[in-house]
């Protein structure tokens, strides 16, 4: 009888536990998973209604192309509902003609919303078409990225895969506690401007489990950045994990609180970089810690460029205001590409100070490589291939 009364319990508990969510699937309100007919209507109204129900909903998108024809934009601005989950099987594709999106910020817009998952599936931006306008010399939008989250908070995104963006990939603006694991993006690294994730004016953002080839930086991360952890990422090709560039503008938030820790980057451009524009700024980077990282032939391993100015327009003859202090390189082994694989250009008019070097081991074609400093004080300890510059 005992036995009895816990079996009936525990169906009633997992009656209302079952209860406690309700699926909408898209297909029953209109889309059409052929790839070809605007679904984006039917994924209005499936989040409309998740809004506006009281308990958590299930948003899911069943094997197949969905065509979301124009920029769409999820608002949480007046919902109710606690928590909205996207269970995607399929692939959310744009249209193949780039004008079709170019000309919007972002093709998928998640805006003020709170408690939102995005688990699975595509997104296939078709971004080839714009890339191969923009390096024909033509006239040509700028593009959009593809999965833009502003001013959200306890977002949630688990094995999304992004393929070709026509300029970022995911970019997070003004959001607050933040995950994305096991995510996966995909361009070729040819591609302008397509980075992979991009973080600014944010807090409390863990990026995990990721692999992200692209052609820009893999992960890019902004001004007004705190409490950042990045762990067991693959990038390449790509242009390494980036803070920066810094710096552009006279008032800007700084970056502090940033952990990478055990990266592998293949064939990239640069590994570890900090970057800061040669012009006026009150903004700053501190208590950063790389570690564990592996460099195969990497361009330029670890990197902090305190004079960018690609174009020597807007920034000549100036000095970068970034003050860049106690950063902390610790386990970065492998090969360069370049004989330079430890480089520290600082500013003449903010020295670098507190950067320590801890079991350094790089090589370029077999030996030894070499380090480069500018305007750097710090400590060095443990196994140095290159020798310490500071």
């Amino acid at each position: 009888m005992v036995i009895k009364h816990i079996l009936v319990l525990f169906f009633l508990v997992f009656r209302l536990s079952s209860a406690a969510k309700v699926t909408y699937n898209v297909l029953s309100f209109g889309a059409k998973p052929d790839g070809l007919s605007d679904t984006k209507n039917a994924f209005l109204k499936v989040w409309n209604l998740s809004c506006n129900s009281t308990t958590p909903a299930i948003i899911y998108v069943p094997a197949g192309r969905y065509l979301i024809a124009s920029a769409l934009t999820f608002s949480g601005q007046r919902c109710k509902s606690k928590g909205i989950t996207f269970n995607i099987t399929g692939t959310l594709v744009a249209p193949s003609s780039y004008n079709a999106i170019g000309n919007a910020q972002v093709w998928i817009k998640l805006y003020q919303v709170n408690h939102v998952t995005i688990t699975g599936g595509t997104l296939d931006a078709q971004g080839s078409s714009l890339w191969a306008c923009k390096s024909s010399g033509k006239s040509c939008p700028q593009g959009s990225t593809t999965l833009g989250i502003y001013h959200s908070q306890n977002i949630v995104i688990s094995k999304l895969r992004s393929l070709n963006s026509q300029m970022f990939h995911i970019l997070l603006y003004g959001c607050t506690n933040a995950k994305l694991q096991g995510v996966s993006i995909v361009a070729p690294g040819t591609s302008p401007n397509t980075d992979g994730i991009h973080l600014s004016y944010s807090t409390g953002i863990t990026i995990l489990n990721s692999k992200i080839s692209t052609g820009d930086d893999c992960v890019s991360m902004g001004p007004g950045l705190s409490n950042i952890w990045i762990e067991k990422v693959v990038c390449g090709p790509g242009h390494g994990i980036s803070i920066g560039s810094l710096g552009w503008e006279l008032n800007e938030p700084g970056v502090q609180n940033v952990t990478v820790k055990t990266t592998t980057f293949v064939g990239t451009q640069n590994g570890l970089r900090i970057k800061a524009w040669a012009r006026n700024s009150n903004g700053f980077v501190k208590d950063v810690v790389f570690k564990e990282a592996t460099m195969m032939k990497v361009n330029y391993p670890i990197i902090i460029d305190g004079n960018y100015c690609p174009s020597k327009q807007n920034c000549p003859n100036q000095v970068s205001g970034v003050k860049i202090s106690n950063v902390v390189y610790e386990d970065v082994h492998g090969t360069s590409a370049t004989r330079v694989a430890v480089k520290f250009d600082c500013s003449r008019g903010n020295p670098c100070s507190g950067i320590a070097l801890k079991n350094v081991n790089l090589n370029f074609a077999g030996q030894p490589a070499v380090s480069s400093c500018a305007y750097a004080a710090g400590t060095a300890s443990g196994l140095l291939q290159p020798a310490s510059c500071l």
